[in-house]
């Protein structure tokens, strides 16, 4: 049988658990071994290279997996993995991928090869308000391949855990707003499928819709020992903070408005943002206070 490597975007539970998935064809060779080698091939942040020797127990639950996984503090949610069986050498070998350059997703540095989608599913909303809503759009929407995620406006009250009656709906309404504000949301109008898909932008002679679009914040990052300040944790809610403009993805088709382009000349010329003319398709989030 011809063993084939695999590769595999970890998941928060794979980190939490100290985990990594195994692929079919390598647990039919040491799935029914009390314990097997592991390599695990890394370079913390990017550059130092790192190359540790450790036993680990297969099991299936419900997928195999191999325990017992000393995951390095730089692998994060969405990190990919290629796990394969070196059968000269006895061992199964996983290893991860760095990037030709870091990237900030959201505020948090990548400096390995990720998978957009997994890192939009495995968010940590934290406790407030607004991050229940966009734990509702990022986890429980159609997400795509780029990490864009889009969910129906009108089901969020039955999945953000705010509350009933106009208590509910006033904490809800506010938190969307807030983060329209903050540009993390778009509303947009999409359609529904035959099978009950979500389809953005809209497909004619589907029933439409009106959807919350999330796209990820993606910036060019600095490896260690560089200009800039590195992005860390895993997303979740930071304390009360100002954020500087930025500038963020549109939905397909859209463009910024007269005033938002107004406002990114005007941060430039303030010198409170360093940047050049709007690319298509791109907006200007202005300087704001972001709460917890």
């Amino acid at each position: 049988m011809r063993v084939r490597s695999r590769r595999f975007a970890l998941v928060r539970a794979d980190l939490e658990h100290a985990v990594c998935p195994l692929p079919e064809d390598v647990a039919g060779i040491v799935g029914e071994r009390e314990s097997v080698t592991v390599v695990l091939d890394h370079r913390a942040l990017g550059i130092t290279h790192l190359r540790g020797t450790f036993e680990s127990t297969p099991a299936r639950d419900p997928g195999w997996r191999l325990s017992g996984i000393n995951w390095p503090e730089d692998v994060r949610p969405g990190v990919l993995v290629t796990v394969a069986w070196k059968s000269a050498e006895d061992y199964v070998l996983v290893r991860t991928a760095v990037l030709d350059e870091p990237i900030r997703v959201d505020g948090v540095d990548y400096f390995h090869e990720y998978d957009p989608k997994v890192i939009t599913r495995e968010f940590d909303p934290g406790v407030s308000n607004r991050g229940q809503v966009l734990n509702a759009v990022r986890r429980l929407g159609r997400v795509f391949d780029d990490g864009s995620a889009v969910f129906p406006e009108a089901e969020l009250p039955a999945h953000c855990g705010l509350g009933r009656g106009k208590k509910g709906l006033f904490l809800l309404r506010n938190a969307v707003d807030q983060l329209l504000r903050e540009g993390y949301v778009t509303r947009v109008t999409g359609s529904t499928g035959p099978a009950g898909e979500l389809n953005y932008p809209a497909v004619d002679g589907e029933e439409t819709l009106e959807l919350l679009f999330y796209a990820p914040l993606v910036e060019e990052a600095a490896f260690p020992g560089e200009s800039g300040e590195h992005g860390r944790g895993d997303g979740g809610e930071r304390r009360d903070h100002w954020v500087n403009g930025f500038v963020r993805r549109l939905p397909p088709g859209a463009h910024a408005s007269k005033k938002q382009l107004t406002l990114h000349q005007q941060a430039i010329e303030k010198e409170q943002f360093d940047g050049f003319t709007l690319e298509p398709g791109y907006t200007f989030v202005k300087k704001h206070h972001r709460g917890g």
